[in-house]
Protein backbone atom coordinates (compact mmCIF):
# COMPACT_ATOMS: atom_id res chain seq x y z
CA UNK A 1 0.00 0.00 0.00
CA UNK A 2 1.33 3.14 -0.48
CA UNK A 3 0.25 7.13 0.50
CA UNK A 4 1.18 10.40 -0.94
CA UNK A 5 2.74 12.74 1.62
CA UNK A 6 3.00 16.28 0.50
CA UNK A 7 4.04 19.04 2.48
CA UNK A 8 6.58 21.70 2.41
CA UNK A 9 8.68 20.72 5.92
CA UNK A 10 11.12 18.35 5.22
CA UNK A 11 11.33 17.50 8.78
CA UNK A 12 7.40 16.75 8.54
CA UNK A 13 8.19 14.75 5.43
CA UNK A 14 11.20 12.95 6.81
CA UNK A 15 8.89 12.19 10.01
CA UNK A 16 5.96 10.71 8.38
CA UNK A 17 8.11 8.70 6.12
CA UNK A 18 9.72 6.57 8.52
CA UNK A 19 6.66 6.33 10.77
CA UNK A 20 4.85 5.01 7.82
CA UNK A 21 7.89 2.78 6.81
CA UNK A 22 7.55 1.32 10.59
CA UNK A 23 3.71 0.50 9.39
CA UNK A 24 4.94 -1.56 5.92
CA UNK A 25 3.43 1.62 4.08
CA UNK A 26 5.13 3.15 1.32
CA UNK A 27 5.40 6.66 1.08
CA UNK A 28 6.12 8.82 -2.17
CA UNK A 29 6.87 12.44 -0.30
CA UNK A 30 6.17 15.10 -2.35
CA UNK A 31 6.72 19.43 -1.41
CA UNK A 32 4.31 21.03 -3.99
CA UNK A 33 0.70 21.04 -4.59
CA UNK A 34 1.59 20.69 -7.82
CA UNK A 35 4.60 17.93 -7.55
CA UNK A 36 1.10 15.87 -5.20
CA UNK A 37 -1.03 15.89 -8.27
CA UNK A 38 1.78 14.55 -10.95
CA UNK A 39 1.91 11.84 -8.76
CA UNK A 40 -1.53 11.21 -8.54
CA UNK A 41 -1.99 11.17 -12.00
CA UNK A 42 0.83 9.05 -13.12
CA UNK A 43 0.20 6.95 -9.68
CA UNK A 44 -2.30 4.49 -8.05
CA UNK A 45 -2.45 5.59 -3.93
CA UNK A 46 -4.18 3.81 -1.27
CA UNK A 47 -4.77 7.38 0.66
CA UNK A 48 -2.93 11.06 0.45
CA UNK A 49 -1.79 12.63 3.66
CA UNK A 50 -1.40 16.64 2.73
CA UNK A 51 -0.67 19.63 4.17
CA UNK A 52 -3.32 22.71 3.93
CA UNK A 53 -0.04 24.89 4.26
CA UNK A 54 2.70 25.41 1.62
CA UNK A 55 4.89 28.79 0.14
CA UNK A 56 2.53 30.98 -1.41
CA UNK A 57 0.87 31.45 1.97
CA UNK A 58 1.77 30.02 5.26
CA UNK A 59 -1.52 30.75 7.40
CA UNK A 60 -4.71 30.52 5.09
CA UNK A 61 -4.94 26.93 4.18
CA UNK A 62 -5.97 28.16 0.62
CA UNK A 63 -3.36 26.26 -1.51
CA UNK A 64 -3.83 23.08 0.44
CA UNK A 65 -8.04 23.38 -0.49
CA UNK A 66 -7.32 24.08 -3.82
CA UNK A 67 -5.32 20.89 -3.98
CA UNK A 68 -7.95 19.06 -2.78
CA UNK A 69 -10.76 20.23 -5.20
CA UNK A 70 -7.50 19.03 -8.04
CA UNK A 71 -7.23 15.53 -6.07
CA UNK A 72 -10.46 15.37 -6.46
CA UNK A 73 -11.12 15.91 -10.01
CA UNK A 74 -8.04 13.44 -11.08
CA UNK A 75 -9.82 10.39 -8.18
CA UNK A 76 -13.04 11.03 -6.47
CA UNK A 77 -12.42 8.57 -4.01
CA UNK A 78 -9.09 8.36 -2.82
CA UNK A 79 -8.99 9.20 1.03
CA UNK A 80 -7.39 12.63 1.69
CA UNK A 81 -6.40 13.55 5.12
CA UNK A 82 -5.91 17.24 5.48
CA UNK A 83 -3.04 18.29 8.05
CA UNK A 84 -2.07 22.01 9.45
CA UNK A 85 -0.25 23.76 12.42
CA UNK A 86 -2.82 26.55 12.19
CA UNK A 87 -5.67 24.01 12.74
CA UNK A 88 -9.18 26.15 13.57
CA UNK A 89 -12.64 24.91 13.05
CA UNK A 90 -13.87 26.82 10.32
CA UNK A 91 -10.65 25.44 8.01
CA UNK A 92 -11.69 22.02 8.94
CA UNK A 93 -15.04 22.36 7.71
CA UNK A 94 -13.91 23.66 4.74
CA UNK A 95 -11.80 21.19 4.01
CA UNK A 96 -14.09 18.21 4.38
CA UNK A 97 -16.45 20.32 2.33
CA UNK A 98 -14.17 20.43 -0.24
CA UNK A 99 -13.35 16.52 -0.10
CA UNK A 100 -11.69 15.61 2.89
CA UNK A 101 -12.00 12.80 4.67
CA UNK A 102 -10.20 13.27 8.13
CA UNK A 103 -8.27 16.13 9.83
CA UNK A 104 -5.37 15.73 12.34
CA UNK A 105 -3.45 19.16 13.93
CA UNK A 106 0.72 19.65 13.38
CA UNK A 107 2.47 19.04 15.40
CA UNK A 108 0.64 15.76 16.47
CA UNK A 109 2.14 14.23 19.83
CA UNK A 110 0.40 10.48 19.10
CA UNK A 111 1.86 8.43 16.47
CA UNK A 112 -0.68 5.69 17.36
CA UNK A 113 -3.71 8.24 17.10
CA UNK A 114 -1.99 9.02 13.70
CA UNK A 115 -1.15 5.82 12.40
CA UNK A 116 -5.15 4.68 13.52
CA UNK A 117 -6.52 7.79 11.67
CA UNK A 118 -4.34 6.35 8.25
CA UNK A 119 -5.35 3.29 8.98
CA UNK A 120 -8.85 3.56 8.79
CA UNK A 121 -9.03 5.83 6.47
CA UNK A 122 -6.99 3.35 3.81
CA UNK A 123 -9.75 1.04 5.08
CA UNK A 124 -12.45 2.98 4.79
CA UNK A 125 -11.24 3.51 1.19
CA UNK A 126 -10.68 -0.27 0.15
CA UNK A 127 -14.53 -0.34 1.12
CA UNK A 128 -15.64 2.19 -0.99
CA UNK A 129 -13.72 0.79 -3.73
CA UNK A 130 -15.01 -2.52 -3.21
CA UNK A 131 -18.64 -1.41 -3.12
CA UNK A 132 -18.31 0.75 -6.94
CA UNK A 133 -16.46 -2.38 -8.06
CA UNK A 134 -19.48 -4.53 -6.82
CA UNK A 135 -21.79 -1.90 -8.40
CA UNK A 136 -20.60 -2.15 -11.74
CA UNK A 137 -20.09 -5.87 -11.90
CA UNK A 138 -23.68 -5.78 -10.72
CA UNK A 139 -24.36 -3.44 -13.39
CA UNK A 140 -22.61 -6.04 -15.91
CA UNK A 141 -24.66 -8.88 -15.05
CA UNK A 142 -27.87 -7.25 -14.93
CA UNK A 143 -27.16 -5.99 -18.59
CA UNK A 144 -25.98 -9.50 -19.52
CA UNK A 145 -29.09 -10.94 -18.08
CA UNK A 146 -31.37 -8.87 -19.53
CA UNK A 147 -29.61 -9.30 -22.80
CA UNK A 148 -29.22 -12.91 -22.20
CA UNK A 149 -32.89 -13.30 -21.35
CA UNK A 150 -34.49 -11.34 -24.52
CA UNK A 151 -35.06 -13.35 -27.67
CA UNK A 152 -33.76 -12.50 -30.79
CA UNK A 153 -36.24 -12.39 -32.99
CA UNK A 154 -35.43 -11.47 -36.51
CA UNK A 155 -36.47 -14.39 -38.48
CA UNK A 156 -39.99 -14.67 -39.68
CA UNK A 157 -39.92 -18.09 -38.18
CA UNK A 158 -39.23 -16.51 -34.52
CA UNK A 159 -41.36 -14.01 -34.92
CA UNK A 160 -44.21 -16.27 -35.11
CA UNK A 161 -42.92 -18.00 -32.30
CA UNK A 162 -42.77 -15.19 -30.09
CA UNK A 163 -46.29 -14.55 -31.07
CA UNK A 164 -47.62 -17.85 -29.47
CA UNK A 165 -46.07 -16.57 -26.76
CA UNK A 166 -47.19 -13.74 -26.15
CA UNK A 167 -50.68 -15.43 -26.04
CA UNK A 168 -50.10 -18.36 -23.76
CA UNK A 169 -47.57 -16.84 -21.24
CA UNK A 170 -50.30 -15.17 -19.36
CA UNK A 171 -52.07 -18.69 -18.97
CA UNK A 172 -51.54 -21.52 -16.74
CA UNK A 173 -51.29 -23.88 -19.31
CA UNK A 174 -49.07 -26.48 -19.24
CA UNK A 175 -46.21 -25.93 -21.72
CA UNK A 176 -43.86 -28.31 -23.89
CA UNK A 177 -40.73 -27.10 -26.00
CA UNK A 178 -39.57 -29.11 -28.49
CA UNK A 179 -36.20 -28.57 -30.16
CA UNK A 180 -32.69 -29.60 -30.88
CA UNK A 181 -29.74 -29.36 -28.78
CA UNK A 182 -28.97 -25.99 -28.23
CA UNK A 183 -31.57 -24.03 -29.79
CA UNK A 184 -32.33 -22.33 -26.28
CA UNK A 185 -35.26 -24.15 -25.19
CA UNK A 186 -34.34 -23.05 -21.25
CA UNK A 187 -34.10 -19.60 -22.81
CA UNK A 188 -37.33 -19.55 -23.80
CA UNK A 189 -38.75 -21.66 -20.92
CA UNK A 190 -37.58 -18.34 -18.64
CA UNK A 191 -39.11 -16.13 -21.33
CA UNK A 192 -42.09 -17.36 -21.37
CA UNK A 193 -41.71 -17.08 -17.46
CA UNK A 194 -41.22 -13.33 -17.05
CA UNK A 195 -43.92 -12.63 -19.48
CA UNK A 196 -46.53 -14.49 -17.12
CA UNK A 197 -48.51 -13.57 -14.33
CA UNK A 198 -45.95 -15.11 -11.88
CA UNK A 199 -43.44 -13.38 -13.35
CA UNK A 200 -41.72 -12.20 -10.07
CA UNK A 201 -41.80 -15.52 -8.70
CA UNK A 202 -39.25 -18.25 -8.44
CA UNK A 203 -37.93 -19.76 -11.61
CA UNK A 204 -36.53 -23.12 -10.78
CA UNK A 205 -35.21 -25.39 -13.69
CA UNK A 206 -34.20 -29.19 -13.06
CA UNK A 207 -32.71 -31.19 -15.27
CA UNK A 208 -35.16 -34.03 -15.32
CA UNK A 209 -32.82 -36.86 -16.49
CA UNK A 210 -29.71 -35.53 -14.23
CA UNK A 211 -31.35 -36.91 -11.06
CA UNK A 212 -30.75 -40.46 -9.77
CA UNK A 213 -34.04 -42.82 -9.25
CA UNK A 214 -32.72 -43.07 -5.94
CA UNK A 215 -32.97 -39.33 -4.84
CA UNK A 216 -36.06 -38.25 -7.79
CA UNK A 217 -38.51 -37.89 -4.81
CA UNK A 218 -36.05 -36.10 -2.33
CA UNK A 219 -35.18 -33.93 -4.94
CA UNK A 220 -38.78 -33.04 -6.26
CA UNK A 221 -40.71 -33.13 -3.24
CA UNK A 222 -38.51 -32.73 -0.73
CA UNK A 223 -37.82 -35.09 2.60
CA UNK A 224 -38.55 -34.90 6.39
CA UNK A 225 -35.99 -35.70 8.80
CA UNK A 226 -35.57 -39.54 9.60
CA UNK A 227 -37.15 -40.31 6.05
CA UNK A 228 -34.31 -42.80 4.96
CA UNK A 229 -30.49 -43.17 6.89
CA UNK A 230 -28.96 -40.09 5.84
CA UNK A 231 -31.81 -37.38 6.45
CA UNK A 232 -30.60 -35.78 9.41
CA UNK A 233 -33.07 -32.60 8.96
CA UNK A 234 -35.66 -31.97 7.11
CA UNK A 235 -34.99 -30.89 3.25
CA UNK A 236 -37.17 -28.25 0.96
CA UNK A 237 -37.66 -30.20 -3.18
CA UNK A 238 -37.58 -28.32 -6.09
CA UNK A 239 -41.12 -28.05 -6.73
CA UNK A 240 -41.54 -26.01 -3.16
CA UNK A 241 -39.02 -23.78 -4.14
CA UNK A 242 -41.13 -22.99 -7.48
CA UNK A 243 -44.40 -22.02 -5.15
CA UNK A 244 -45.60 -18.94 -6.79
CA UNK A 245 -43.58 -19.34 -9.89
CA UNK A 246 -42.48 -21.27 -13.02
CA UNK A 247 -40.95 -25.46 -12.19
CA UNK A 248 -39.01 -25.64 -15.56
CA UNK A 249 -38.58 -29.52 -16.22
CA UNK A 250 -35.55 -29.92 -19.07
CA UNK A 251 -34.72 -32.98 -20.78
CA UNK A 252 -38.10 -34.28 -19.82
CA UNK A 253 -37.41 -37.53 -22.05
CA UNK A 254 -34.83 -38.50 -19.69
CA UNK A 255 -36.69 -38.78 -16.85
CA UNK A 256 -36.81 -42.60 -15.13
CA UNK A 257 -40.20 -43.91 -16.25
CA UNK A 258 -40.40 -45.69 -12.47
CA UNK A 259 -40.48 -41.71 -11.61
CA UNK A 260 -42.77 -40.69 -14.42
CA UNK A 261 -46.02 -41.36 -12.16
CA UNK A 262 -45.20 -39.38 -9.50
CA UNK A 263 -44.66 -35.87 -11.59
CA UNK A 264 -48.37 -37.24 -13.57
CA UNK A 265 -50.07 -37.14 -10.01
CA UNK A 266 -48.68 -33.94 -9.31
CA UNK A 267 -49.71 -32.34 -12.64
CA UNK A 268 -53.27 -33.71 -12.24
CA UNK A 269 -53.69 -32.81 -8.28
CA UNK A 270 -51.04 -30.33 -8.08
CA UNK A 271 -50.40 -32.04 -4.55
CA UNK A 272 -47.31 -33.63 -3.11
CA UNK A 273 -45.73 -34.98 -0.12
CA UNK A 274 -42.24 -34.68 1.25
CA UNK A 275 -40.50 -37.94 1.34
CA UNK A 276 -41.40 -39.69 4.45
CA UNK A 277 -44.39 -37.53 5.44
CA UNK A 278 -48.35 -38.09 5.19
CA UNK A 279 -48.90 -34.56 4.89
CA UNK A 280 -50.47 -33.45 1.73
CA UNK A 281 -49.15 -29.98 0.53
CA UNK A 282 -51.07 -27.58 -2.18
CA UNK A 283 -48.69 -27.06 -5.25
CA UNK A 284 -49.11 -23.47 -7.33
CA UNK A 285 -46.64 -23.65 -9.81
CA UNK A 286 -46.65 -23.39 -13.71
CA UNK A 287 -45.00 -26.41 -15.48
CA UNK A 288 -43.20 -25.77 -18.67
CA UNK A 289 -41.16 -28.68 -20.14
CA UNK A 290 -38.41 -29.27 -22.70
CA UNK A 291 -37.12 -32.13 -24.54
CA UNK A 292 -34.78 -32.76 -27.19
CA UNK A 293 -36.46 -36.18 -27.85
CA UNK A 294 -39.20 -37.25 -30.08
CA UNK A 295 -41.50 -38.77 -27.59
CA UNK A 296 -44.10 -39.97 -29.69
CA UNK A 297 -41.36 -42.63 -31.01
CA UNK A 298 -40.68 -43.34 -27.13
CA UNK A 299 -44.14 -43.73 -25.91
CA UNK A 300 -43.87 -46.53 -28.84
CA UNK A 301 -40.92 -47.84 -27.30
CA UNK A 302 -42.58 -47.67 -23.75
CA UNK A 303 -40.51 -45.35 -22.45
CA UNK A 304 -42.50 -42.47 -21.63
CA UNK A 305 -46.07 -42.33 -20.93
CA UNK A 306 -48.66 -41.07 -23.49
CA UNK A 307 -50.81 -40.10 -20.18
CA UNK A 308 -47.91 -38.26 -18.66
CA UNK A 309 -47.39 -36.17 -22.51
CA UNK A 310 -50.92 -35.45 -22.71
CA UNK A 311 -50.61 -33.54 -19.17
CA UNK A 312 -47.43 -31.74 -20.04
CA UNK A 313 -48.34 -30.38 -23.59
CA UNK A 314 -51.03 -28.73 -22.81
CA UNK A 315 -49.40 -26.32 -25.24
CA UNK A 316 -45.95 -27.50 -27.94
CA UNK A 317 -43.72 -24.92 -28.85
CA UNK A 318 -40.77 -25.88 -31.09
CA UNK A 319 -38.07 -23.65 -30.88
CA UNK A 320 -36.55 -24.36 -34.83
CA UNK A 321 -32.81 -24.70 -35.36
CA UNK A 322 -30.85 -22.10 -35.72
CA UNK A 323 -30.22 -22.81 -39.63
CA UNK A 324 -33.86 -22.36 -39.74
CA UNK A 325 -33.41 -18.62 -38.91
CA UNK A 326 -30.24 -17.33 -40.62
CA UNK A 327 -31.72 -14.07 -39.99
CA UNK A 328 -31.40 -14.30 -36.41
CA UNK A 329 -27.80 -15.24 -37.07
CA UNK A 330 -25.91 -12.29 -36.93
CA UNK A 331 -27.81 -10.41 -34.10
CA UNK A 332 -27.15 -13.33 -31.74
CA UNK A 333 -23.32 -13.11 -33.10
CA UNK A 334 -23.31 -9.53 -32.19
CA UNK A 335 -24.59 -10.25 -28.79
CA UNK A 336 -22.25 -12.53 -27.78
CA UNK A 337 -19.48 -10.70 -29.17
CA UNK A 338 -20.75 -8.09 -26.62
CA UNK A 339 -20.86 -10.41 -23.77
CA UNK A 340 -17.67 -12.09 -24.63
CA UNK A 341 -15.98 -8.41 -24.13
CA UNK A 342 -16.81 -8.12 -21.04
CA UNK A 343 -14.92 -11.13 -20.13
CA UNK A 344 -11.51 -11.36 -22.27
CA UNK A 345 -9.24 -8.91 -22.47
CA UNK A 346 -9.47 -8.69 -26.59
CA UNK A 347 -8.37 -6.31 -29.67
CA UNK A 348 -11.49 -7.38 -31.10
CA UNK A 349 -14.83 -5.11 -31.68
CA UNK A 350 -16.80 -6.03 -34.83
CA UNK A 351 -16.42 -8.77 -37.32
CA UNK A 352 -15.08 -8.70 -40.89
CA UNK A 353 -18.07 -8.99 -43.87
CA UNK A 354 -16.31 -12.33 -45.01
CA UNK A 355 -16.44 -13.88 -41.17
CA UNK A 356 -20.01 -12.53 -41.13
CA UNK A 357 -21.25 -14.03 -44.51
CA UNK A 358 -19.35 -17.37 -43.40
CA UNK A 359 -21.70 -16.75 -40.45
CA UNK A 360 -24.64 -16.76 -42.08
CA UNK A 361 -23.54 -19.72 -44.43
CA UNK A 362 -22.47 -22.31 -41.95
CA UNK A 363 -25.47 -25.07 -41.02
CA UNK A 364 -24.22 -24.52 -36.99
CA UNK A 365 -25.65 -28.17 -35.91
CA UNK A 366 -24.99 -27.52 -32.76
CA UNK A 367 -27.53 -24.22 -32.99
CA UNK A 368 -27.11 -20.98 -30.27
CA UNK A 369 -25.03 -23.10 -28.25
CA UNK A 370 -22.12 -23.73 -30.66
CA UNK A 371 -22.71 -20.07 -32.25
CA UNK A 372 -22.07 -18.69 -28.61
CA UNK A 373 -18.91 -20.98 -28.24
CA UNK A 374 -17.39 -19.63 -31.89
CA UNK A 375 -17.85 -16.27 -30.90
CA UNK A 376 -16.59 -16.92 -27.35
CA UNK A 377 -13.31 -18.66 -28.74
CA UNK A 378 -12.79 -16.13 -31.61
CA UNK A 379 -12.76 -13.12 -29.35
CA UNK A 380 -10.52 -15.00 -27.05
CA UNK A 381 -7.82 -15.68 -29.90
CA UNK A 382 -8.46 -12.46 -31.87
CA UNK A 383 -5.17 -10.37 -32.45
CA UNK A 384 -6.76 -7.66 -34.37
CA UNK A 385 -9.66 -5.61 -33.81
CA UNK A 386 -11.23 -7.27 -36.60
CA UNK A 387 -12.75 -10.75 -36.53
CA UNK A 388 -11.87 -12.92 -39.24
CA UNK A 389 -13.16 -15.78 -41.54
CA UNK A 390 -9.69 -18.06 -39.52
CA UNK A 391 -10.70 -16.39 -36.57
CA UNK A 392 -14.18 -18.23 -36.94
CA UNK A 393 -12.69 -21.93 -37.27
CA UNK A 394 -15.60 -22.72 -39.44
CA UNK A 395 -15.44 -24.75 -42.35
CA UNK A 396 -15.19 -22.31 -45.60
CA UNK A 397 -18.17 -22.96 -47.36
CA UNK A 398 -17.24 -21.14 -50.49
CA UNK A 399 -14.47 -23.14 -50.73
CA UNK A 400 -16.41 -26.27 -50.51
CA UNK A 401 -18.26 -25.63 -53.46
CA UNK A 402 -15.50 -24.27 -55.64
CA UNK A 403 -16.52 -20.48 -55.76
CA UNK A 404 -14.15 -18.25 -56.39
CA UNK A 405 -14.99 -15.37 -54.72
CA UNK A 406 -13.82 -11.69 -56.66
CA UNK A 407 -12.86 -8.60 -55.65
CA UNK A 408 -16.18 -6.44 -56.10
CA UNK A 409 -17.75 -9.18 -53.53
CA UNK A 410 -16.04 -7.00 -51.04
CA UNK A 411 -17.51 -3.48 -51.42
CA UNK A 412 -20.86 -5.67 -51.51
CA UNK A 413 -23.11 -5.18 -48.44
CA UNK A 414 -23.73 -7.77 -46.25
CA UNK A 415 -27.64 -8.95 -48.23
CA UNK A 416 -26.09 -8.00 -51.65
CA UNK A 417 -23.14 -10.70 -50.22
CA UNK A 418 -25.44 -13.30 -49.35
CA UNK A 419 -27.47 -13.08 -51.78
CA UNK A 420 -24.24 -13.48 -54.22
CA UNK A 421 -23.54 -16.33 -52.82
CA UNK A 422 -26.72 -18.26 -52.48
CA UNK A 423 -27.04 -17.56 -56.69
CA UNK A 424 -23.65 -18.98 -56.85
CA UNK A 425 -24.32 -21.97 -54.70
CA UNK A 426 -27.74 -22.41 -57.13
CA UNK A 427 -25.72 -22.34 -59.97
CA UNK A 428 -23.18 -25.04 -59.15
CA UNK A 429 -26.27 -27.70 -58.21
CA UNK A 430 -27.49 -26.41 -62.04
CA UNK A 431 -30.55 -24.12 -60.93
CA UNK A 432 -31.58 -27.00 -58.08
CA UNK A 433 -32.64 -24.94 -54.99
CA UNK A 434 -33.59 -27.94 -53.14
CA UNK A 435 -30.33 -28.94 -53.46
CA UNK A 436 -28.65 -25.62 -53.11
CA UNK A 437 -30.20 -25.66 -49.87
CA UNK A 438 -29.11 -28.41 -48.35
CA UNK A 439 -25.94 -27.67 -49.46
CA UNK A 440 -25.98 -24.53 -47.59
CA UNK A 441 -27.58 -26.34 -44.38
CA UNK A 442 -30.81 -24.29 -44.86
CA UNK A 443 -34.38 -24.59 -45.43
CA UNK A 444 -35.78 -23.73 -49.19
CA UNK A 445 -38.22 -21.50 -47.59
CA UNK A 446 -34.99 -19.60 -46.21
CA UNK A 447 -33.09 -20.23 -49.04
CA UNK A 448 -36.00 -17.58 -51.19
CA UNK A 449 -36.37 -15.26 -48.07
CA UNK A 450 -32.46 -14.26 -48.19
CA UNK A 451 -33.01 -14.20 -52.34
CA UNK A 452 -36.17 -11.68 -51.78
CA UNK A 453 -33.25 -9.12 -50.84
CA UNK A 454 -31.34 -8.33 -53.87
Amino acid sequence: MTVLVADDDKSILTALKLLLSSENLDAILCSTPGDALEQIRNHSFQLALIDLNYQEDTTSGQEGLKLIIAIREIDANLPIIVMTGWGTVSIAVEAMKRGATDFVEKPWDDNNRLVTAIRNQIHMGEIARSEIRLRTENQILKKEREDTNQMVCESPVMKRLMQTVEKVAQSNIPILITGENGTGKSLLAKCIHEKSLRGAGPFVSVNMGGISESIFESEMFGHIKGAFTDATSDRIGRVELAEGGTLFMDEIANMPRSQQPKILKLLEEFKYERLGSSQTRKASVRVISATNANIELLIQEQGFRQDLLYRLNGITLNLPPLRERTEDIIPLAERFLRQALNHYDSPATRFSKAALLQLTSYSWPGNVRELQHVVERAVLLSVNKEIGEKDLQLSNSAKQVGLEIPEEFFRMSLDEAQVWYIQKVIETHQGNSTKAAESLGISRSALYRRLEKK
